[in-house]
């Protein structure tokens, strides 16, 4: 008889706990989704990476995000290095917001260069601090610490050496390159007899190890290896800023390291000119590029 009611009271022991424990569970899963329900959309502008007043983004977090896997598109203006603003990218914006509107985004400013701050390796430092202040801040955030680049012009050609050069760690899986220069070996550059002044304020030679070739080192089609993350790039046949011709060496310089990658060749100069057929396959690819490597589980 004592054997039996102990046997009772450990059934009811286990099965109280099997509830007990199953209700805990549930009541987890309840407050998990209750947080995830409660995370709205939140917009961050001019958010500080940097000492500079120009080292600033906005951030644009969508609802229901979440550190496993909520990841990161980063915008990157162009202008010479000289000038610009990541309003440039407003349109990229309004088209990631639309046709990606779960990803979080990044819309960055960087310093400009000057007679006294050079752009290389300035800028790419700057897009690397970024990067690390989103890292820093991905608890917080809600974001899962993996990026996406895209870049026009000046900011594709810093996206492009950033991924090429400095993404030691991998957290950038693709890069959209539209009309970014990529090589200053180029005779568009080499033969211009104002080209050495031009590199001579563009780049901080201390910065490098003596004896750099300070050309071939800031020309991401010279820089491609096999650790180089997918690529799509978009060049017009009649670029009066970056021939044609230069961003053929990237191509070639991706396709000899098996770099996955599409070339994109249209019609027209430095982007503004293109058709609304080509500005439109500029938008799908770019999509299909976000949706294929960085794309959310």
């Amino acid at each position: 008889m004592y054997l039996k009611k102990l046997a009772l009271i450990l059934f009811l022991s286990l099965n109280f706990c099997f509830i007990s424990c199953n209700s805990d569970d549930e009541s987890n899963d309840e407050t998990v989704q209750e947080e995830v329900a409660a995370l709205t959309a939140n917009t961050q502008l001019n958010v500080s990476y940097g000492d500079d007043s120009q080292q600033v983004y906005d951030l644009y977090l969508p609802a229901g995000r979440l550190t496993t896997k909520t990841k990161v598109i980063i915008l990157v203006h162009g202008g010479g290095w000289v000038e610009g603003d990541k309003a440039d990218m407003d349109a990229f914006l309004t088209l990631i917001q639309n046709n990606h509107p779960d990803h979080a985004i990044v819309n960055m400013n960087y310093k400009l260069a000057t007679i006294s701050h050079a752009a290389f390796p300035n800028q790419f430092l700057d897009l690397q601090s970024a990067i690390n202040h989103l890292i820093e801040n991905a608890a917080e955030y809600q974001i899962k610490t993996e990026f996406g680049l895209v870049g026009a012009s000046a900011g594709a050609h810093i996206s492009l050496m950033y991924d090429y050069v400095y993404d030691t760690d991998d957290r950038v899986k693709f890069v959209g390159d539209v009309v970014g220069p990529s090589n200053f070996t180029h005779p568009f550059y080499s033969e211009n007899e104002n080209f050495p002044l031009l590199l001579s304020l563009l780049v901080d030679a201390s910065a490098y190890p003596a004896g750099t070739d300070l050309v071939v080192a800031n020309s991401p089609a010279l820089q491609v290896s096999s650790a180089s993350s997918p690529t799509v790039m978009f060049y017009g046949d009649q670029d009066p800023l970056v021939p044609l011709t230069e961003a053929q060496t990237l191509d070639a310089a991706l396709t000899t390291q098996g770099t996955t990658h599409v070339f994109n060749v249209f019609e027209g100069g430095h982007g503004d000119d293109w058709s609304d057929a080509d500005k439109l396959s500029t938008q799908i690819q770019l999509s299909n590029y976000i949706n294929t490597y960085l794309s959310i589980e």
